[in-house]
């Protein structure tokens, strides 16, 4: 049975979508259940649903896995991770469900991860990014091996973003200092690594480095202290914030360009969640509905749209793409075997809406991350400009060139 915890209005589109969905029984086809566990009022978890249910109904069109339908039972864990575990183990113990997909919150698939390896029950996070997800896989791979990383781990997007910075900053902006801005949070702790050895390799000196606690809600001090160092762009690793500092850079006029990783920016209303202000605003993505990263991005977000009124989010793309992975691992198994899931999921090769899909193996560093570089996973980074996502790069996919608000001053 479909499940949503927050079928009372007023709700958001999507949340309305989902509560009017068509419930689903077991007894009426043994359908192959995969449970979804998202922040459903959080901008950036929103779309996961969504994302999963369009898979499911595409799936299902076509006769389904194994003669059996795809059913997604959501739950939602209020970006708790309390509630997401006891998510998890009613979708395990009452619902029967074959597998999970789980969270953008770090903290959250952390908290799951050792109950993927008690109950046996795969677990493929959506958004998540912290190293630690894969590092407990890789040092104790038997007990561990139910989980895999669905998204980029936190040190694949701090590459990325700083393979961005050294193209549009340093070398075509001739950028030379940087300051890091980053919300304290699981998934930054490696990210602010990767961005302290990286950024200097582009040829951007790091003149400050400072992580606010994601509550904070005036960050007034943050700029003025950023802007006494006069960097030449702030690089940011923000997730659970996002508009507040967003509206408070343009209202306070910073005359420093903002860069690196917003992931409420992804959202498509973060342009009305801002009022305006995130015109000038990048960041690293995966996917955007305007650029065919893979033949299949911009149909399935024409259909998210379709079907929810709004693009999808980030968690939205690979939301769909888990549940194809999840599918074609049941297929190729022959069955809902946990163990014979992981082994199938192992050797998960699919085109998916964000790039090439594969997993590290056992012996990597990243084990049961998702590959990233040519071939797999590349990124993009794009830009708010006039109420639109414009890709600025790479240049093989780039609608446009990077522009920054008349306050912002390209030289400190």
């Amino acid at each position: 049975m479909l499940r949503f915890d927050a079928c009372s209005p007023p709700l958001a589109v999507l949340a309305t979508a989902l509560c009017l969905a068509t419930p689903a029984h077991a007894q009426s086809g043994d359908p192959i259940k995969i449970g979804v566990i998202a922040e459903v009022q959080a901008i950036a978890g929103a779309a996961t649903p969504g994302g999963a249910q369009i898979a499911a109904d595409e799936i299902n069109a076509k006769g389904g896995v194994l003669g059996r339908k795809i059913e997604i039972v959501t739950y939602d864990d209020h970006s708790s991770s309390a509630d997401a575990v006891r998510a998890f183990q009613r979708a395990a113990n009452e619902d029967k469900v074959s597998a999970v997909i789980a969270s953008y919150i770090s903290e959250v698939v952390l908290a799951l991860e050792p109950w993927a390896a008690r109950l046996k029950l795969p677990l493929i996070t959506p958004g998540a990014a912290s190293n630690e997800i894969t590092k407990a896989i890789h040092n104790d791979y038997e007990k561990n091996k139910y989980t895999f990383h669905g998204y980029l781990t936190s040190a694949a997007q701090a590459q990325l973003v700083c393979d961005a910075a050294k193209d549009l900053l340093a070398d075509q902006l001739k950028f030379k200092s940087a300051a890091i801005m980053s919300e304290d949070a699981a998934w930054t702790k490696p990210l602010d690594i990767g961005y302290e050895a990286c950024l200097p390799k582009t040829g951007l000196n790091v003149v400050e480095h400072i992580r606010f606690s994601p509550d904070t809600t005036d960050f007034t001090p943050i700029f003025n202290n950023i802007e006494a160092k006069k960097p030449d762009v702030i690089v940011t690793g923000i997730s659970h914030v996002g508009v507040q500092p967003t509206v408070q850079w343009k209202n306070q006029q910073v005359p420093v360009p903002m860069f690196g990783i917003s992931a409420q920016a992804l959202s498509p209303t973060f342009w009305n969640d801002t009022n305006g202000a995130a015109e000038g605003v990048p960041s690293l993505a995966v996917a955007t509905p305007e650029v065919a990263v893979t033949p299949k991005t911009k149909p399935f977000a024409s259909a998210f749209k379709a079907k929810f009124g709004t693009p999808p989010a980030y968690t939205g793309y690979t939301g769909y793409d888990d549940v194809y992975i999840i599918a074609e691992a049941i297929q190729r198994a022959g069955s809902t075997d946990p163990d014979k899931m992981v082994t199938e999921l192992e050797k998960t090769n699919y085109e998916g809406t964000i790039g090439r899909l594969a997993f590290y193996g056992k012996d990597d560093e990243f084990t049961h991350g998702l590959k990233s570089g040519p071939g797999y996973i590349t990124g993009l980074v794009f830009q708010w400009q006039n109420g639109k996502q414009v890709t600025v790069w790479p240049q093989a996919i780039a609608e446009g060139k990077l522009k920054f608000p008349d306050f912002v001053k390209l030289s400190q």
